[in-house]
């Protein structure tokens, strides 16, 4: 949960034994599968080619409007998103973070649309839209009456749907034109539920009860939480400082060479004088 972690700074970040820590999605998925954690195995050929078609859906047709949702709607993203992450990240990060992450999705979005998005942003707006209600509607329509979607256990196209789904039922958006799209159909509703019961069992929104193994991590941790007070203090004294001076409180002034130096010593020889 810490991106500090992470070689690129962000998550999902994996550590392993034999390869150090793994940022990439796709490099995580591989070791996975290199350890015997294949959720595919089971499938055929045809729901091979079913999952990866449903992917490239996925990325080209939701992905986009979620970054929108979340990202680029000034409602969403002001009352929601960077008021979520400010919360949730440790300080001092959550001062510049959640900037910074908007103006990387800002420029994903740019590069995705291209520069169409400069021309008519409000219709290119609908129509972005109306194609991922029209993928939702698809996903709705693959799983049907299923648990799952290649039946009654899971597989990575379960997993990489519940990803882009479950933020998107869950957030209290005050902007929810596609979330409530998705909660109107209510099998991926249920699809979602389900999995959060099942792997999520405290609903995803209170922290996991703590296990002898997540207290054992907290020895790993101490050296991130030592840096994090270290830079907290930093942060505040450069505050403090910045603030002094440009309120005038701290000044400093230069005067001609030489001045300060031998005044003291004249100042004696006056008073010997006057004596």
């Amino acid at each position: 949960t810490n991106p500090w972690r992470s070689p690129s700074g962000c998550l999902p970040a994996l550590k392993t034994k034999e390869e150090g820590v793994l940022s990439q999605m796709h490099q995580i998925i591989t070791h996975l599968r290199k350890q015997q954690y294949n959720a595919d195995s089971d499938l055929s050929a045809r729901q091979g080619a079913d999952t990866l078609a449903f992917v490239s859906l996925l990325e080209e047709k939701l992905l986009p409007v979620l970054i929108h949702t979340f990202w680029v709607d000034t409602k969403n993203y002001v009352e929601h998103t960077r008021k979520w992450y400010a919360e949730a990240i440790p300080f001092p990060l959550n001062f510049f973070l959640p900037n910074r992450m908007h103006k990387q999705h800002l420029e994903r979005l740019q590069l995705i649309w291209g520069e169409s998005c400069l021309e008519d942003e409000e219709e290119l707006e609908k129509e972005m839209y109306r194609e991922a209600q029209e993928c939702l509607t698809l996903l709705s329509q693959r799983l049907g009456d299923q648990k799952f979607f290649f039946g009654d256990s899971p597989a990575s196209l379960d997993a990489f749907v519940f990803s882009h789904l479950a933020p998107l039922l869950k957030a209290k958006l005050p902007n929810g034109k596609l979330q409530q799209h998705l909660k109107s159909l209510q099998n991926l509703c249920d699809f979602c539920s389900s999995i959060l019961s099942l792997y999520f069992p405290w609903d995803g929104g209170e922290h996991a009860p703590k296990t002898s193994a997540s207290e054992g991590t907290e020895s790993e941790e101490e050296p991130y939480k030592r840096r994090n007070q270290i830079l907290s203090v930093l942060v505040g004294l450069a505050a403090m400082i910045g603030y002094a001076f440009l309120s005038g409180i701290v000044s400093i002034q230069r005067g001609p060479p030489g001045a300060a130096g031998p005044r003291p010593i004249a100042l004696e020889e006056e008073e010997e004088e006057e004596e």
